[in-house]
């Protein structure tokens, strides 16, 4: 059961997230409050050791103050502010947190440009009033980075320390 629960609540979060941000260009706060409580019941189960669980905790705490100081100035949505910090505490402090930063600017970015480009183009103008790209058309909307952050997400989640558990309990089935 604990292997089910850290193979499906992160992974299913992350597509929560991306979906809801294009459907109403908002990111839940349980979607958040989840991905911390999971991790903060399921770490110590795996034998993950305290300093190393304290530390994920930290890697949570540092770059939720540097996402939220980039919603106080405008730059990032309260949602993306949140999701990515709470999928921080999933990876620590490391090479896999690093990665999933440069993977979802990365997406982030070409998400951005194909928007811009979709906006005005004749396409839009057949597609935009389609449920799912209804907030990609409307002009006055921002980006929904939560499908960065959650494709981000799922790209670096089989190499968070979770995961990696759980799959190497699956490979000694």
């Amino acid at each position: 059961m604990l292997v089910a629960s850290i193979l499906v609540v992160f992974p299913f979060c992350m597509a929560f997230a991306a979906v809801s941000d294009l459907l109403s260009m908002t990111i839940a706060n349980r979607v958040a409050l989840v991905l911390v409580g999971t991790f903060a019941v399921l770490a110590p189960m795996t034998g993950m050791e305290w300093s190393v669980y304290g530390m994920h905790f930290a890697a949570f705490a540092m770059v939720l103050s540097v996402t939220f100081t980039m919603f106080a100035l405008g730059g990032m949505g309260g949602g993306d502010a949140k999701l990515i910090a709470a999928t921080a505490i999933w990876m620590g402090f490391g090479p896999v947190l690093f990665t999933y930063l440069l993977v979802s600017a990365g997406i982030g970015g070409l998400l951005t440009i194909a928007i811009l480009a979709y906006r005005g183009s004749a396409l839009e103008v057949c597609t935009g009033s389609n449920i799912f790209l209804r907030n990609l058309a409307d002009p006055a909307k921002g980006v929904p980075y939560g499908i960065a952050l959650g494709i981000g997400g799922l790209f670096v989640f089989p190499d968070t320390p979770l995961a990696a558990w759980a799959l190497a309990q699956l490979g000694g089935l």
